[in-house]
C-alpha cells in the first residue's frame, strides 16, 4: 500500500521521516525519489536490514540515517543523535515479518522453505536470546499451548503442543519444515486440507503455530507497543502516523493505542475478540473511545486494493491506520 501511505503521510521537502521498519527499504526508497530533501531516520532491529540501509546511506549522502535497535531502544538511539522529542514530521511503522526475513530459509521463518528453526529478528546481535527451537524444545506442554492460544489464535494448541512434546522426546525439533509436519501430522488430512485463514484463502494448518511462536521469541506485541509510544513521543504537533498490521492481534493493539486505551500491562491485556465484553459492553466503550493525542485521517482500515494483492500477495491480509498528531 505504498501509494496510501505516501498520501497520509504528506511528506514534504525538507522533513525529517522515522521509518522505523526499514526492512528492504521499499518505503524509505519511495520517499528519497518522491521528496526532495527529505531526511529519513531507517531503523530496523535487523542488523541485515541496516547494513541495506547504510548502503542507501552512501548513496543519498545526509539523507539516510540508518539506526540499529528494536522500538523499546528508539529514545535511547535518538537521544545519542541529539534528536529531541516532539521534532519528527512523520513516521512510518510496517509491523512483523519482513518479506526478506521470509525469503531467507536461513533466517528460520519460512514454513514452505526449510531452514534451522531460528525467528530471530534480531538475528546474532543477543546470542543468549532464545530461538523458536529453544522454544518448542524446552517449554513444558501446558506453556506451548498458552503461546499458540495467545499469539496464534490457534483453536487445536493443546493437540498440536502435545504432539511437539511427543516428537523431541525421540529427538530434538531443529528445522523448519521438521515442525510445520509435526504439526500438520497431528491434524486429520481432511483438516489438512481443507484449512482457510480469514480471507478464505487455503492456508498451511503451521501457519498459526509459526506466527505465535514468532511472536513469542521477538516479544512483538509490547515491542509494537514501545513503538506506538515511542512515535507519540516523536512526531510534532501536526506530524503524521501511518501503521500497517497484518494479522488481528497487531491491529487490536493499535487500534486501541490510538483510541487512547491503557495498554500499559501488555501481560494481563487479553487479544481474543471473544473476551472483549457483551456487545452492550463494547457499544459503551465505543462512545468513549477518542485519545488526547491522535486525530484519524481516515475513518476506516484501509485494506490493499487489487493490483496491490496481484504485485505483492503477502500483503493481502495488510491493514493502515493512518493519524495525525494533535
Amino acid at each position: 500500500m505504498l501509494k496510501e501511505v505516501l498520501h497520509f503521510l504528506d511528506i514534504k521537502p525538507g522533513q525529517v521521516v522515522l521509518d522505523m521498519t526499514f526492512g528492504g527499504g521499499g518505503h524509505t526508497k519511495a520517499i528519497l525519489n518522491m521528496v526532495p530533501e527529505a531526511t529519513i531516520l531507517a531503523l530496523d532491529r535487523d542488523p541485515t536490514a541496516i547494513s541495506l540501509a547504510r548502503q542507501l546511506a552512501k548513496e543519498h549522502p545526509n539523507r539516510v540515517k540508518p539506526l540499529l535497535g528494536r522500538f523499546s531502544e528508539l529514545e535511547v538511539l535518538l537521544s545519542d543523535m541529539n534528536i529531541k522529542p516532539s521534532s519528527i514530521d512523520a513516521v512510518l511503522l510496517d509491523a512483523g515479518c519482513s518479506s526478506m526475513q521470509m525469503d531467507q530459509a536461513e533466517r528460520g521463518f519460512s514454513l514452505s522453505k526449510d531452514g534451522p528453526l531460528d525467528m530471530r529478528m534480531d538475528g546474532e546481535r543477543y546470542p543468549d536470546m532464545p530461538c523458536a527451537a529453544d522454544v518448542v524444545n524446552t517449554l513444558d506442554q501446558q506453556a506451548l499451548a498458552s503461546i499458540l492460544t495467545a499469539y496464534g489464535e490457534e483453536r487445536h494448541a493443546r493437540k498440536i503442543a502435545s504432539a511437539i512434546v511427543d516428537t523431541r522426546r525421540v529427538n530434538p525439533i531443529t528445522r523448519t519444515q521438521q515442525l510445520a509436519s509435526i504439526v500438520a501430522g497431528s491434524f486429520p488430512a481432511a483438516v489438512v486440507y481443507s484449512r482457510r485463514d480469514r480471507l478464505h484463502r487455503r492456508a498451511h494448518v503451521a501457519t498459526k503455530t509459526f506466527q505465535a511462536l514468532r511472536i513469542f521469541v521477538n516479544d512483538e506485541l509490547k515491542e509494537l507497543h514501545a513503538g506506538l509510544c515511542a512515535a507519540q513521543a516523536v512526531l510534532r504537533s501536526g506530524g503524521r502516523l501511518c501503521v500497517i498490521t497484518f494479522h488481528s492481534l497487531e491491529d487490536r493493539l493499535v487500534k486501541h493505542f490510538l483510541q487512547g486505551k491503557d495498554l500499559s500491562n501488555l501481560d494481563q491485556y487479553h487479544f481474543s475478540p471473544r473476551k472483549q465484553g457483551t456487545r452492550k459492553e463494547k457499544l459503551a466503550g465505543e462512545k468513549n473511545d477518542g485519545s488526547v493525542y491522535w486525530l484519524p485521517l481516515q475513518r476506516k482500515v484501509v485494506t490493499p486494493e487489487t493490483d496491490d494483492v496481484k504485485e505483492n500477495p503477502r500483503g493481502r491480509s495488510a491493514k493502515l491506520r493512518a493519524v495525525v498528531r494533535q
